[in-house]
C-alpha cells in the first residue's frame, strides 16, 4: 500500500501515545476554527456595539442546524474510509474518497440554498429584537453565500483524519484563522463594514481552507488521493456512508434546531442577555473542544479497529479517551470560572452583559465533564456502525426532554433559572444512557 508517511495505523501501538498524537493537532485545528466565531464576536464586540455583538450571536444555532447535518455527513465518510484504512482495502478507499466528494459538492449547493432562504424566518421563529434582527440576517445571508468553502474544508480534512493525519488539517486552518483575523479587522475598523465585513471575512478564509485541501488531495499519490476524472457516486457506498452520517447529521441538527427555540426564551430577556449568552457560547465553545477532539479521535481509533478485528483495542482506546477528555475538561472548566470576569470583558465590557455572562459560567460549566461520557461512546459506537441509536438517545435528551423541561419550567414560572438548568439537565440523563447502552453493545457486539 502507498501511504504517506503522515498517516497513522491505530490498530497497532501505544493506545494512549496514539490517541494524544492523533487529537493534538485535532484540538488545535477544532481551536482555530473556533477563532472564526469568536474573533467575529470580539470584533463586533469591541468595535461595532452590543447589538451587533447580539446579532452575530444568535445566528450560532442556525447555522449550526444546517452545518450540523452536513458534518454528520462527513461522520459518516469518516468511519467509512477509516474502515476501509484498517482492513488495507485499497479499491473501496479510492471509491469512498471519490463518492465523498462528489456528495459534498450537491450537499454545497443544497445549503447555500437552503441556508439563505430560511434566514429571515429562523430570526423570526426566535423572537429576534428588532434593534438585532436586521444586522443578524444580513450576517447570516453573507454566511450561508459562502457556507461551500467550509463544508469542502470540513469533509477533506475528515478524509485525511480517517486515515490518520490530523496534522495537515490544522497547518490549513492555521493560515486560514490568520487571514479571517487581519480580515475582520481591516472590513470593520478600516473600511467600517460593520457585520457585513466579519462575514465577508470568515467565508473568504473558508475559502482560502477548502481549496489547500483540495489541492492536497489531489496531489497525492495515496489511495485517498482525488481523482478528478473518476468522480462519480458509488451507491453501495454511498448507502454506507448514508447509514451511519445521516444519524449523525439528523442528531447534530434536530439539536441545533431545538437551540433555536432555547434562544427564543433567551432573547425574551432582551438584548442583554443575548450579548451574555453570546459571550458565554464562546467560552463554552473551547472548554468541550478536548472532548470533541477526543470524540472524533475515538470515531477514527474505534473505525479503524473494528475494520481490523481488533476488538479489545476497540475498548480499551474508548476507555482511555474517556479518561483524557474528562481530565482536559474538568480542568478548562476550572480556569473558566476562575478567570470569568476578564475572559468575557475581552469580548464586552458593558455591565448588564457582564451579568448574564458570569450567572451562565457559574451555573452551567461545573456539569461540562457529563457530555464527555456521550461524546466518546458515541463516537466509538459510530466506529462499529451504529449511529442511529446514540442519535435517538440524543435527540430525546437533548430535544424533546430539554423542550418538556423548559416548557414544565414556564408553566410553572420559575423563571430565568429554567433556561440555565435546561442544558446540564440533559447532559446528565443523555449521558447515562449512552453509558449503559454502550455496555451492552460491547458485551453482545464485541464479545471475544
Amino acid at each position: 500500500m502507498n501511504f504517506s508517511n503522515r498517516d497513522m495505523d491505530m490498530t497497532n501501538g501505544a493506545i494512549g501515545s496514539q490517541l494524544i498524537a492523533f487529537a493534538l493537532p485535532m484540538l488545535l485545528g477544532l481551536c482555530f476554527q473556533q477563532l472564526y466565531t469568536t474573533v467575529d464576536t470580539v470584533v463586533v464586540g469591541q468595535f461595532v456595539s452590543k447589538t451587533a455583538l447580539a446579532a452575530v450571536g444568535c445566528t450560532g444555532n442556525i447555522i449550526n442546524m444546517l452545518v450540523g447535518f452536513c458534518n454528520g455527513l462527513a461522520i459518516g465518510a469518516t468511519v467509512i474510509i477509516s474502515q476501509r484504512f484498517g482492513a488495507r482495502d485499497d479499491k473501496n478507499l479510492s471509491l469512498a474518497v471519490q463518492t465523498t466528494i462528489v456528495m459534498t459538492f450537491i450537499m454545497s449547493v443544497i445549503m447555500t440554498v437552503v441556508g439563505i432562504l430560511i434566514a429571515p424566518l429562523a430570526l423570526e421563529w426566535m423572537n429576534t429584537p428588532a434593534d438585532v434582527i436586521d444586522e443578524a440576517t444580513v450576517y447570516l445571508q453573507i454566511y450561508f453565500a459562502g457556507i461551500s468553502g467550509l463544508m469542502i474544508y470540513n469533509m477533506g480534512s475528515g478524509i485525511l483524519r480517517a486515515v490518520g493525519d490530523s496534522r495537515r488539517p490544522l497547518y490549513f486552518l492555521i493560515i486560514s484563522s490568520v487571514l479571517n483575523v487581519g480580515l475582520d479587522l481591516m472590513f470593520v475598523c478600516w473600511f467600517k463594514m460593520g457585520v457585513d465585513g466579519v462575514a465577508y471575512a470568515t467565508i473568504l478564509s473558508q475559502f482560502i481552507s477548502a481549496i489547500l485541501v483540495l489541492v492536497l488531495l489531489t496531489r497525492s499519490h495515496a489511495p485517498y488521493r482525488i481523482i478528478w476524472s473518476r468522480l462519480r457516486l458509488d451507491f453501495p457506498i454511498l448507502r454506507n456512508i448514508m447509514k451511519i452520517g445521516f444519524p449523525a447529521g439528523i442528531q447534530q441538527a434536530v439539536i441545533s434546531f431545538s437551540n433555536v427555540f432555547v434562544q427564543s426564551y433567551i432573547n425574551a430577556y432582551g438584548s442583554d442577555c443575548m450579548a451574555g449568552w453570546a459571550a458565554y457560547n464562546r467560552l463554552d465553545a473551547f472548554i468541550v473542544l478536548p472532548a470533541n477532539s477526543l470524540s472524533q479521535a475515538s470515531a477514527t481509533f474505534s473505525a479503524q479497529n473494528y475494520g481490523a478485528h481488533k476488538y479489545g483495542r476497540f475498548k480499551e482506546g474508548a476507555r482511555i479517551a474517556l479518561l483524557y477528555s474528562i481530565i482536559a475538561t474538568v480542568a478548562l472548566t476550572a480556569i473558566a470560572m476562575l478567570l470569568r470576569r476578564p475572559l468575557l470583558m475581552l469580548i464586552n465590557s458593558d455591565p448588564g452583559m457582564l451579568e448574564y455572562g458570569e450567572h451562565f459560567i457559574l451555573w452551567i460549566s461545573p456539569f461540562y465533564a457529563l457530555t464527555c461520557f456521550n461524546g466518546i461512546y458515541s463516537g466509538a459506537m459510530r466506529g462499529m456502525n451504529d449511529s442511529r441509536t446514540p442519535m435517538i438517545i440524543t435527540i430525546s435528551c437533548f430535544v424533546v426532554f430539554r423542550q418538556i423541561f423548559l416548557l414544565v419550567c414556564r408553566l410553572l414560572s420559575v423563571g430565568f433559572m429554567s433556561v440555565t438548568l435546561a442544558y446540564p439537565v440533559g447532559w446528565a440523563l443523555c449521558s447515562v444512557l449512552v453509558t449503559l447502552y454502550y455496555r451492552r453493545q460491547v458485551r453482545i457486539r464485541l464479545a471475544e
